[in-house]
This record gives structure tokens, C-alpha cells and sequence, in this order.
């Protein structure tokens, strides 16, 4: 359903006038969001991100209507909301899916950007419990496939002029998981990942460029199935906090990137005159990353 109709029908609810329910399948709940800027104008094209909280899989995406509308149809549950804009502060949140609700909208207001302080130099480490790797491929012929990478580590070196910090990351190739065991264990085959052959999958950056307010580009070599590559990630910082397990020094940032697989020697084509169809040429991968600076007292995160 567009969103406009759905803001006349919720505002229409709202002055009491009759009107055709919003259609919602049986032991599902809705969440809908009306972001607005900071001066209480509809904000359109933000991008906004649902993940559960248990499994950090990505539950819905999108981007607002032109009135700023968001809605999401979601099986009952824990998730987390981020709502991106430029120019803006990010939002988080947490809420509960409540199963058989229907849509009650709740307005986000964004923020103008603060400058957000640098991470403070030194290494920063990788919190897995709070971070997640996941990607985004299109199933040939059919929908998208959503994954994950269960066991990675990494970390981030920051110098005092940013534009020298480093980033690694090794991610356990055999930990990919889809949600789908005959899947999974075909991704891990040769005809993939091939994980007893080529078992980590490594990014090393080169370069931190900035993009203005939140953004960056982090530039560096992805290193996957015995090919070296260059990436750029776009990357959206989140700031610093303390808190956690020990009230630590934290940072967080979002980064993208598409990657193709037949730079990594993953020829679909071939696997498909082999009627190999799997997943499709194009993949989104997304890092969401806290980490902790390191000191004596880091805490140590919970496996």
C-alpha cells in the first residue's frame, strides 16, 4: 500500500471518519514512523533500517515517503530502528511487535548534526555481541537472500589525523549463514566460498575520506576466495558513548558496499549452465559495528 494513502486513512482514523481497515495478516503487528526535520517538516528519502535484536538480521528497510511516512509489517518480537538522513543526527530505538496490532504511527524527530567528536587515538576493538556483518543478495529469478557472518573479529586503529586510521577485519568464512542449512552448506562448497580452501575472509583499509557531516569513505582491499580487491564502504559515523558492559569508551559507525561476485572468481554464469541457481551477481554487504577502546580495564564481551 503507498504510504501517502496510508497517511490519509491513519489521519482520517485520527478525526474519527470511517475508512477501509489497514490489512494486516493474522499474528502480525506494524510499525509505522512519521519522521520529521528540525523544523517539523515531513522528511522524505530517510533511510531507515528494522533489525531484530536476537539474530541482528535485517527485518525490513526502506526509505520515507514524501510525507515522511515509514510502515513495516513484522512478526511479533524485539528490534532496533535507525533512521538516517544527511545532514541529520541518526536515530536509534528499540520497541516490542506486539502480535494482532495494527498501525499506531509515532513521530521521529531529527536533529541538525552536532559535530560529532573524533574516536580519541588508539585501538579500538570489535564488540561481536554488539556488531554485526551482514549481506543482501538477489536470488536469481526470485526474491533476496538475507545472511550473515556469525564469528568474525577486528578492530580499528586511530591515528591523530584520521585520514591515516586503519581498519582490519577477518571474518570466518564457514560462519556465513542464510537461515536455510542446505543453502548454507552449498555457499560453504567449492562452488562458493569454498571455506576449506580459502577459510577467513579479510578487509584492510587504506584510507579514512571524509564526505562531510557524518559520512565517510572508507577505501581499502577486500581479500576473499584468493582475490584481492578494492572496496570503498560508505560509511556513516554514529559517534561515541560510554557504556556497556563496564560503562567503556564506545564508537559505532554504518558501512555499505555492493560487491560483484565474478571479481572474486564466483562465476555465476557457469553455475548456472550447471543449474547452480542460487544467489545473483550483485551483493549489499553492511557492517554495524560498536567497538570498545582499548585499555587494562576493557572488559572482555561475553561469547
Amino acid at each position: 500500500m503507498p504510504l501517502g494513502l496510508l497517511r490519509r486513512r491513519l489521519k482520517g482514523a485520527s478525526r474519527g471518519a470511517a475508512g477501509p481497515a489497514l490489512p494486516v495478516p493474522a499474528g502480525a503487528g506494524v510499525v509505522v514512523r512519521e519522521v520529521l526535520d528540525p523544523v517539523n517538516q515531513p522528511m522524505g528519502a530517510a533511510d531507515v533500517t528494522v533489525t531484530e535484536l536476537g539474530s541482528h538480521r535485517v527485518a525490513a528497510r526502506g526509505t520515507t515517503d514524501p510525507y515522511g511516512f515509514f510502515m513495516a509489517v513484522l512478526p511479533p518480537g524485539s528490534y532496533s530502528l535507525l533512521v538516517i538522513a544527511e545532514g541529520l543526527e541518526p536515530h536509534r530505538e528499540t520497541f516490542e511487535v506486539v502480535a494482532d496490532t495494527g498501525p499506531s504511527p509515532q513521530r521521529v524527530w531529527l536533529q541538525s548534526a552536532r559535530q560529532l567528536e573524533l574516536p580519541v587515538p588508539g585501538t579500538w576493538l570489535f564488540d561481536p555481541p554488539h556488531t554485526a556483518i551482514r549481506f543482501i543478495a538477489k536470488h536469481v529469478g526470485m526474491a533476496h537472500v538475507h545472511g550473515r557472518f556469525e564469528r568474525f573479529e577486528g578492530g580499528i586503529q586511530i591515528a591523530p589525523d584520521m585520514a591515516q586510521s586503519r581498519v582490519h577485519v577477518r571474518i570466518d568464512a564457514s560462519s556465513i549463514t542464510t537461515g536455510n542449512n542446505t543453502r548454507d552448506t552449498h555457499l560453504r562448497s567449492a562452488d562458493f566460498l569454498d571455506v576449506d580452501r580459502f577459510p577467513y575472509i579479510d578487509f584492510t583499509s587504506t584510507r579514512f575520506a571524509y564526505r562531510g557531516g557524518s559520512k565517510w569513505i572508507l577505501q581499502g582491499s577486500l581479500h576473499m576466495h584468493g582475490v584481492s580487491r578494492s572496496v570503498a564502504l560508505d560509511t556513516t559515523y554514529l559517534g561515541t558513548v560510554n557504556g556497556g558492559y563496564g560503562e567503556e569508551l564506545r564508537c559505532a559507525a554504518l558501512a555499505k558496499a555492493e560487491l560483484h561476485r565474478e571479481d572474486y572468481t564466483l562465476n555465476w554464469r557457469s553455475m548456472l549452465a550447471r543449474g547452480i541457481a542460487v544467489v545473483g551477481p550483485t551483493i549489499q554487504l553492511e557492517l554495524d559495528v560498536q567497538a570498545m577502546y582499548r585499555t587494562h580495564d576493557t572488559p572482555t564481551p561475553p561469547e
